[in-house]
């Protein structure tokens, strides 16, 4: 339950207080001086209490059951066309509608067109695959090695690193490289990783056949995922 910013007495303090005067014969005086409010505020809620029982100490909405003064829905949706139609900004509706500045933009910001450049926003088409290992994400980390602990920012001592042999037989002067391969199962959110010595293009080549084993062998439906966007 969201309690109002201002209230004094939480939902237990209501209750107590209102069982008080009604199951324990305590007067409106005692059990408002003991819950610290006015006698106006312990006569609400014991009132509340006794006609709609546990639901009437909640808070109710402070909106206005009429709004006389307020804009008719057929302006809103007129504001909202020439919004989307014509792209007018809130001071051409205001003028050309003859309504002031401070309603148009309150209006808008209200139908969730406060700004133009939402109007080009595409709608997000979502989607959830039905069973896993149907479709992976898969990428490709490159990271650098670290060799012999820190480096010389970090332990202030300068360390020497051996030349390294490549697989074309040269020799490297640097520590290399090494490849953090990721894949996420789209239906579970299952996360493979694996460090290899080189990188695959996930777009030319297949993840590897250990990524196929160990989504099969634990994946399962999860109880609550969320769903994945694309545009």
């Amino acid at each position: 339950m969201r309690l109002h910013g201002n209230a004094e007495l939480s939902l237990n303090k209501r209750r107590r207080l209102a069982t008080r005067v009604q199951e324990g014969g305590w007067t409106l005086t005692k059990a408002a001086e003991a819950a610290d409010v006015s006698v106006r505020t312990a006569r609400k809620w014991v009132d509340r209490y006794r006609i709609e029982g546990e639901p009437g100490l909640l808070d109710r909405s402070s909106r206005p059951h009429r709004s006389p003064s307020a804009t008719p829905e057929q302006r809103v949706t007129l504001i909202a066309l020439l919004r989307r139609s014509t792209r007018m900004t809130g001071a051409e509706i205001a003028e050309v509608l003859q309504m002031p500045i401070t309603a148009v933009e309150g209006i808008l910001t209200r139908i969730g067109l406060g700004k133009r450049s939402r109007l080009d926003q595409e709608q997000i088409v979502r989607y959830e695959r039905s069973r896993p290992g149907e479709l992976l994400h898969v990428d490709v980390k490159k990271l650098g090695r670290i060799q012999r602990g820190a480096g010389y920012r970090i332990t202030g001592r300068q360390h020497y690193t051996p030349p390294l042999m490549d697989r074309a037989g040269r020799k490297r002067g640097t520590a290399g490289w090494e490849y953090c391969h990721v894949a996420i199962d789209d239906f579970s959110r299952l996360a493979y990783v694996e460090v290899l010595s080189d990188a695959v293009s996930p777009s030319s080549k297949p993840p590897s056949p250990r990524i196929g084993i160990a989504v099969s062998a634990r994946a399962e439906p999860p109880l609550a995922r969320e769903h994945a966007t694309a545009r």
